[in-house]
């Protein structure tokens, strides 16, 4: 049995859609389903996905378009495409775009929940009953399965905040706020510089990936246990 995942539909067909995200909720996932590229950027800052059940055949841009930019921007989002085209070129366009599955139409609820378990274990491959991360918010350190790494006031606060908010996720100007920095565009680069280091960091203790994910055009969120601890040392 695998953790429910979030799960987004894009398919512009009405009543498979509606079948597909009925058949993945009953599997125990959580799932949106929108008809186009557009509504799909539009609900991604908000519902992070896990996994992007795509077709290729969509009004505006097409599945092969979406899956190419959406790889560039996010690499750890699993990509499913669901399609009628069985051409050995369609399947090669598929894969050359980012797909991680392809499958052809129709597909039954039992093959897509096999490809849905195929993929999680490369998007959550350290999935499994461990020790959280320790953060220390006296000696500003981090420690996991692979050590304990040294982190800046800032880090230690940024990283604090996120894994006590709802969710484990935070709006970019939330972030800035709690830094003491203003709302703007040389701040919100100098954020993304701190997470990418964060990131980093997060790994070098041992966080299974992805630790942190940005959350295209809102913040972030925080994606492995972190507990904390006020004493030195674990």
């Amino acid at each position: 049995m695998i953790a429910p995942l979030n799960l987004l539909v894009v398919e512009d067909h009405d009543d498979l859609r509606e079948a597909t995200v009925a058949a993945l909720e009953a599997m125990g996932h959580r799932v949106r389903g929108v008809d186009c590229a557009e509504a799909m950027d539009e609900i991604l800052p908000y519902y992070p996905a896990d996994v992007l059940l795509l077709d290729l055949n969509l009004p505006g841009e097409d599945g092969l378009s979406i899956a190419r930019r959406l790889r560039a921007a996010e690499p750890s989002i699993g990509i499913i495409m669901v399609t009628a085209r069985n051409q050995a070129k369609d399947v090669m366009q598929g894969y050359g775009s980012g797909a991680d599955i392809y499958v052809t139409k129709p597909i039954s609820p039992e093959e897509l929940h096999a490809a849905i378990q195929a993929l999680t274990r490369r998007i959550r491959p350290q999935e499994r009953a461990e020790t959280p991360l320790a953060l220390n918010m006296q000696t500003l350190q981090l420690t996991g399965p692979q050590g304990v790494v040294d982190l800046s006031n800032h880090e230690c606060q940024l990283l604090a905040a996120i894994n006590r908010a709802k969710d484990h996720r935070l709006e970019t100007w939330q972030l800035l706020e709690l830094l003491g920095k203003e709302v703007d565009d040389n701040e919100k680069r100098a954020l993304t510089v701190q997470f990418v280091r964060l990131r980093k960091k997060l790994t070098e203790a041992g966080a299974s990936e992805p630790s942190l994910k940005s959350i295209r055009g809102s913040g972030y969120q925080l994606c492995v246990a972190i507990e904390a601890v006020t004493s030195p040392g674990m």
